[in-house]
């Protein structure tokens, strides 16, 4: 053994160099970790920012109602006749104009009651009366969403509000104008007030404060230390003389809002009431789309991202795995197949708008196929994901050992047999493995699909490829245009879904790989 301290390369050269060496080395030890934490990072940062906006969605708030359906309005119904949607509603406001006598004498109060649950919310009821007539002469407790305005103004998100306990007051009416004494109890409230920076003297000009008790709201117009005076918005003043008393600051103006102070103080009614309570938000899985917020589902959007996927599975996979095995094992190397391959790399790397372009012409203009239906977003998706088929489908075949190929042809096997009988079983776990990527793929693409009509309002799920369809990324799109704020949440949570098909698809990549992958 030689001394390291007489070797000829330990000098202070050579022991520079290898330290510039091995800093070098960590330095990019360093880069490939602040790489991976940098991508960690902004993917949690993303998958953040999409749950916090989807987790109003998971939940939203239904109001309860006991529906007479007396056979003289229900009598006579077929399963074949439409929805009684009119009658349902009409049972729906006589219940809340009988909640809330006010509005009987006021067209006006009658809307904004009216508002608290859309007509389209007693659809599903209906249907289920057509379908079940033998429930016609009872009575029914059903639950019925509330609109999407209230509904986000009871999870914060519509109309910040703040709430201070007062506790028990004095209460006097004169003239419907409800007077509050308690001496100092209202300090409490002044303060919050001007933290809020509302007006005290014209809180109107600046927000609304509502004074609550049991199921009593009056809207506050003056108000000192000992002393506050409103209007009743709804209920009684015996409400305030048995019930402790809560204020409610809403610092946005009425004519800012899309509630105004009475249907708050309806809601505020019937959540004291025990009508209003904060369900499971189910129905955004098995409800179809629709023109309110608080009604629509994703349910045709699946049925359709499930439809066009599988024309496309039926389309891109057999055809870009057989056009891969040709051109691997089959093919004669010369300039054709050179310019096939050539064309094919470059066929991967066109934006997919351009199939989406070249499907509108050829399918819907040329063809004549029925606009907006899975089996054009089919056909155009397979388009879309061949090339990557068949790239991904030839590195696997190339994978495979020439040895195997050589010891098949030796013991008598034809080339046929070879390739499908030696070569195939090998290389299949590849093979699937770019078939479902190119599938995920296909699940993600929205711009081909809206130069076909997809995007296309669908209220019914579609019972086959040729029926009226959208897809999940379209309905992305589309309701992340819509004006209203509730549309918001809804996206986020429709954004996860289709990550959830995502993770799914790639997990079975993960597991394919895994338990059928050869090393060689």
């Amino acid at each position: 053994m030689s001394d390291p301290a007489v070797s000829p390369f330990a000098n202070e050269r050579a022991l520079k160099r290898l330290r510039r060496r091995r800093a070098a080395d960590r330095r990019f030890k360093w880069y490939g970790r602040l790489a991976i934490g940098f991508a960690l990072a902004a993917l949690t940062l993303l998958l953040a920012s999409i749950t916090t906006q989807a987790m109003s969605a998971a939940t939203y708030h239904v109001v309860s109602f006991d529906l007479d359906l007396d056979k003289e309005t229900f009598g006579g119904l077929k399963t074949d006749d439409p929805p009684p949607v009119d009658k349902v509603y009409g049972l729906v406001r006589t219940d809340l104009l009988a909640q809330f006598p006010e509005t009987a004498s006021n067209p006006v109060l009658r809307h904004e009651l009216s508002a608290l649950v859309t007509r389209l919310a007693v659809l599903p009821v209906a249907r289920e009366i057509v379908r079940n007539p033998r429930e016609v002469g009872m009575t029914r407790e059903v639950q019925l969403p509330l609109s999407d305005d209230l509904d986000l103004y009871l999870k914060g998100a519509n109309a910040r509000h703040l709430t201070v306990p007062i506790g028990r007051v004095g209460a006097e009416e004169t003239n419907g104008v409800l007077t509050l004494t308690g001496e100092g109890a209202f300090k409490r409230l002044i303060a919050a007030a001007s933290l809020e920076g509302m007006q005290i003297q014209d809180a109107r000009s600046t927000g609304s404060i509502l004074m609550t008790a049991g199921q009593s709201t009056l809207k506050l117009s003056t108000l000192d230390p000992s002393r506050i005076k409103g209007p009743l918005l709804t209920g009684s003043l015996q409400d305030f003389r048995t019930h402790p008393v809560r204020a409610r600051l809403i610092t946005s103006p009425e004519s800012e809002r899309t509630v105004t102070d009475r249907q708050i103080a309806w809601l505020l009614a019937l959540k004291a009431e025990g009508r209003v309570s904060r369900v499971p938000h189910w129905s955004l899985l098995t409800h179809t789309d629709s023109t309110q917020p608080e009604l629509a589902g994703t349910l045709a959007a699946i049925v359709g991202s499930l439809l066009t996927l599988l024309v496309t599975a039926s389309l891109a996979i057999p055809i870009g795995i057989l056009a891969s095995i040709y051109l691997e094992e089959f093919a004669p190397r010369n300039r054709v197949t050179g310019l096939i391959e050539v064309n094919i790399n470059n066929l991967a790397a066109v934006p997919s708008i351009v199939f989406g372009l070249l499907g509108a012409a050829v399918f819907l203009g040329a063809f004549g196929l029925p606009r907006s239906a899975p089996v054009v977003g089919g056909l155009v998706l397979a388009l879309l994901i061949l090339p990557v088929v068949i790239i991904a489908s030839r590195a696997a075949l190339k994978a495979v050992p020439q040895s195997i190929r050589d010891a098949a042809l030796a013991v008598g096997a034809s080339r046929m047999q070879t390739v499908f009988h030696h070569v195939m079983p090998l290389a299949a776990p590849g093979m699937l493995t770019g078939a479902i990527l190119g599938m995920a793929r296909a699940l993600g693409e929205t711009a081909p699909l809206l130069l076909i009509g997809m995007v296309a309002f669908v209220a019914e799920v579609p019972n086959g490829p040729t029926d009226e369809a959208t897809a999940l990324p379209v309905l992305i799109y589309s309701w992340a245009t819509q004006a209203e704020r509730a549309w918001e949440p809804m996206t986020g949570a429709v954004i996860l879904i289709l990550l959830v098909f995502l993770i799914a698809m790639n997990g079975v990549v993960v597991f394919l790989r895994r338990k059928f992958e050869r090393r060689w």
